[in-house]
């Protein structure tokens, strides 16, 4: 019986996954590990009952109590904190689902790798701040990492039995997110409520709010570099409304492969899931006729100037993505708390790229997580500064 584990499993990500694995068969079919959540111990507690987890772990230690309580005399271990997600991580299985959002998925994914375990990857963070380094430790354990984002999910899909010589180009698409037919004159007064509204899917605050600045778009560029090793003047990106073309392969011989689909992220979860076969999934059946066009579009550079910070990461290289996510995640809490407008987000983010970059150290390869990490909390401080002073 396959073993397998699901970090982030009260996120939108993690719940399906586990929509995905209760329909297949629960705890007849696999053998649930650990699953690990925020503060939403209720549904936590909920997911381990029906997969009859071994142990259920929030990452808050506030929280520990009230899970305790939801899983009373179940035989379900509990547990709490950083440390205990990222000892989780440490528990042999198969398959393991990363999807806790931002850095703080890195360590549990990395410790993961360490069983040559088939690492299912939505956590884009992890391959945006230490992508050489997760890559090379997943071959040095015989582990195999799968893309659960919708695009890179789509690009693994249509390389397919492919020669990677003969790519010519990748092009992710993004639906533009909410702001992609304001003028540009009202974005600096966008508020939370605004930006927190996608026009196409259906996904948490951060990564909704991160579509309309499009920084989500940028993190997957950078992923789109680390995971397939596609020079960065090869990975294009299209705004596309509709969300049905998920991405497209481009070959040497003028043949464009796309992969087209609805917006809906149980695809890409259950291609990981069940690779290498394909089995039925509760998605909807798309009607061409009815969708009657798709649409693209060149993103404007003055609307989305996040895109631009990427290639400059990507050209930088060393311990830029790490320091650009970290600085990015600071700076979405900064908007979301009302302390700097939606337009000021990437200009917190490139001031401090170039103040870290000033200082040298961060063109540096990384040579350990330990100093990923320690970038990560030294961008973190310099943010916070910087939004700071501003006031």
């Amino acid at each position: 019986m396959r073993r397998v584990s699901i970090f982030g499993a009260t996120g939108s990500i993690g719940r399906q996954t586990v929509e995905l694995l209760v329909a297949q068969g629960g705890p007849e079919a696999v053998r649930t590990v650990a699953l690990t959540g925020g503060r939403n111990v209720a549904e936590l507690a909920r997911m381990a009952l029906a997969l009859r987890a071994e142990i259920a772990v929030t990452a808050h230690e506030d929280c520990r109590d009230a899970l305790a309580a939801a899983l009373a005399g179940s035989g379900i271990e509990v547990a709490a904190g950083p440390q205990a997600v990222a000892e989780a991580a440490d528990r042999p299985a198969d398959w393991v689902m990363s999807a806790i959002v931002g850095a703080a998925g890195l360590v549990p994914g990395f410790r993961a790798l360490a069983h040559g375990t088939t690492l299912a990857l939505a956590n884009k963070e992890s391959l945006v701040t230490a992508g050489p380094l997760i890559m090379a430790e997943a071959r040095r354990h015989g582990a195999r990492i799968l893309p659960v984002d919708s695009e890179h999910s789509a690009v693994f899909q249509a390389l397919a039995g492919e020669d990677t010589a003969a790519v010519e180009r990748v092009i992710i698409t993004a639906s533009g997110g909410a702001f992609r037919d304001w003028p540009l004159d009202r974005l600096a007064a966008a508020t939370v409520a605004e930006a927190s509204t996608h026009p196409n899917w259906a996904m948490g605050q951060r990564i909704t709010i991160d579509s309309a600045s499009m920084f989500n778009k940028a993190l997957e560029l950078i992923e789109t570099r680390e995971f397939f090793g596609i020079d960065p003047e090869r990975i294009e990106v299209l705004v596309h409304p509709e969300s049905l073309v998920h991405a497209l392969v481009g070959f040497t011989d003028g043949a464009l492969m796309a992969h087209v689909g609805p917006p809906d992220m149980r695809h890409a979860i259950g291609y990981a899931l069940n690779w290498p076969d394909r089995r039925p999934l509760p998605v909807a059946r798309l009607d061409l006729a009815q969708v009657g066009q798709l649409t693209f579009r060149a993103p404007e550079p003055a609307r989305y100037p996040a895109l631009g910070l990427a290639r400059e990461v990507m050209r930088a290289g060393g311990l830029s993505g790490a320091a650009f996510n970290a600085a990015k995640e600071i700076a979405l809490d900064a908007f979301i708390a009302g302390r700097i407008g939606f337009t000021a987000m990437a200009g917190v983010v490139e001031e401090v790229l170039t103040q870290l970059s000033g200082q040298g150290g961060l063109q540096n390869a990384p040579d350990c997580l330990d100093t990923v990490l320690e970038m990560d909390r030294a961008a973190r401080a310099r943010t916070a500064g910087i939004i700071a002073a501003k006031g």
